[in-house]
């Protein structure tokens, strides 16, 4: 009896210990699992604008959020030279400065992720205005880009001439996903949609247009004029507008010409944007070769004759210049038309600035959000200074942007007061910005967060604490020790139990 129960324990132990080990290796194997990220992915966006290109490089995980890379930037550069859109009549020229930007952007990216880094170029306002002035050379321009990159490691997706509307979507895309309005992280450091946060509106002024971009009150009272946006598994109804020739050099131009219609003398201009005692010299090309300025050209127009143009430093007389570029008597007083007769919802919540907006609030000495009373009597007081006090001024001096720099504020001015109709109370709600963290303000981004919603995301990978060929094995020796243990456990049942089934003869001794 004792012989049959040793088994019987021994097989019991064995059973257990079976069971446990493979219930120990299973929770080993699924809870100390590492997730590892399959990496980053690069992405390249080239913002060509009317006055220069920029290069930003751009990077996220590879498995991505929702369909959405969680972009950040991580490089910008500069491309020595004026806009694409100069290029016009050279386009064989663009491959050189921007070498100087590629080979910079090679630094940053691993040589084994060239190929898989998308290359996009986007033109905005300066090429616009290029292709509607002559098109076969705007379309020379893009094919010199395009042989440029074909010729380079990266994955090229293409040079296009973006819209005035994707132009201004882009840039409320960037502006509200750096403000963290799309997603934040929670306690445990993942990604989740804001609860109840609101978006903000977003101004960009160029050199050729300027955009407003925000979400109406009221979507559905405006569905032709809203684009929807899907970022994150959220949709959002944007109302947005660019201004063509309303940017800051366009409308500059604009005003020279102006300047020169009223003036007495055609080689000798007062220009009261202009600081006291600056003068310059400009070529009626330069302002009249534009198409924004086209219907403004006088019938004596020579291209190379030179206008004297002297700064009188006149705020006031600077400001109703300038009021003349904007057509009010379009919009007979309606409160849903700004200006030029177009259609606008009114403008509503936070707003944020950036691009020129930024650059002449900061040439003021003014950062941030302010008053509606601070920005005048900093635009007034500007705007009275001399060519020479100018110089110690500005913190960085540049002729080209000094000499204009009270002009694009008296622009701004009327176009947020009196074009989208920001008042005292509602002017502190816009906050002038360059940049949130490391990240430019630019429409560019907010094109690459879209772009990603078409790059196929990569899965994520498991790295288990036992090798899957180890982690079988033990699973089958060990399922089928403790299967044998129970079979052989079962045998030992059924032997006990028809042992006790059997007759028991008894004996009878008969004496003798």
């Amino acid at each position: 009896r004792m012989l049959t129960r040793t088994p019987s324990v021994v097989a019991q132990v064995f059973l257990l210990l079976s069971i446990v080990l493979v219930i120990a290796i299973a929770v080993i194997q699924i809870k100390q699992q590492q997730v590892l990220s399959p990496g980053l992915k690069y992405g390249i966006v080239l913002d060509a604008g009317s006055s220069r290109t920029t290069v930003y490089v751009y990077e996220w995980p590879a498995e991505k959020e929702n369909n959405t890379g969680v972009v950040s930037q991580t490089f910008k550069c500069n491309v020595k030279g004026p806009g694409i859109s100069s290029y016009e009549s050279s386009p064989g020229a663009l491959a050189k400065p921007l070498d100087d930007c590629l080979n910079k952007v090679k630094e940053r990216i691993p040589v084994h992720l060239y190929k898989n880094t998308s290359v996009y170029l986007g033109a905005t306002a300066g090429m616009r205005l290029l292709r509607l002035q002559n098109e076969s050379a705007a379309n020379e321009v893009l094919a010199s880009i395009q042989n440029y990159f074909r010729a380079q490691p990266f994955e090229f997706r293409g040079a296009q001439i973006i819209t005035g509307p994707e132009e201004g979507v882009y840039g409320w895309i960037t502006a509200n996903y750096l403000m963290g309005n799309f997603l934040e992280r929670n306690l445990w450091r993942t990604w989740v949609h804001p609860y109840r946060k609101e978006t903000m509106g977003a101004l960009d002024l160029g050199g050729a247009s300027t955009q407003i971009s925000f979400i109406p009150e009221d979507p559905e009272e405006h569905p032709n004029s809203t684009l929807q946006v899907k970022l994150y598994g959220y949709s959002y109804h944007v109302y947005t507008h660019s201004y063509q020739c309303y940017g800051r050099d366009e409308a500059e131009k604009r005003l020279l010409a102006l300047l020169l219609q009223k003036s007495n003398s055609s080689a000798n201009v007062e220009n009261p944007c202009y600081p006291q005692n600056y003068k310059t010299a400009l070529t009626m090309k330069y302002f009249f070769g534009s198409l924004c300025t086209q219907s403004l050209r006088p019938a004596n127009y020579y291209p190379n004759q030179l206008v004297n143009f002297h700064g009188t430093g006149d705020p006031g007389l600077c400001q109703e210049m300038v009021s003349l570029l904007f057509n009010f008597t379009a919009c007979r007083d309606r409160e849903d038309c700004p200006f030029n007769g177009t259609h606008q919802p009114r403008a509503k919540g936070n707003f944020v600035a950036f691009s020129g907006f930024y650059y002449t609030i900061n040439a003021l000495n003014l950062s941030g959000h302010f008053s509606l009373d601070d920005f005048n009597s900093s635009m007034w007081f500007f705007c009275s200074q001399s060519w020479a006090q100018l110089q110690f001024m500005l913190p960085k001096f540049e002729e080209i942007y000094a000499r204009s720099y009270c002009f694009s504020a008296n622009f701004i001015y009327y176009l947020l007061v009196h074009g989208y109709n920001f008042n005292a109370e509602t002017w502190p709600q816009i906050h002038f910005q360059k940049e949130v963290g490391n990240s430019s303000i630019a429409w560019s981004l907010g094109y690459m967060l879209s772009l990603t919603n078409m790059i196929p995301a990569e899965g994520k990978l498991i790295q288990l604490p036992l090798k899957p060929s180890l982690f079988a094995g033990l699973l089958i020796f060990l399922t089928a020790t403790a299967l044998l243990c129970l079979l052989f456990l079962v045998y030992l049942c059924i032997e006990s139990h028809r042992r006790r089934n059997i007759p028991h003869v008894e004996h009878v001794f008969v004496p003798e």
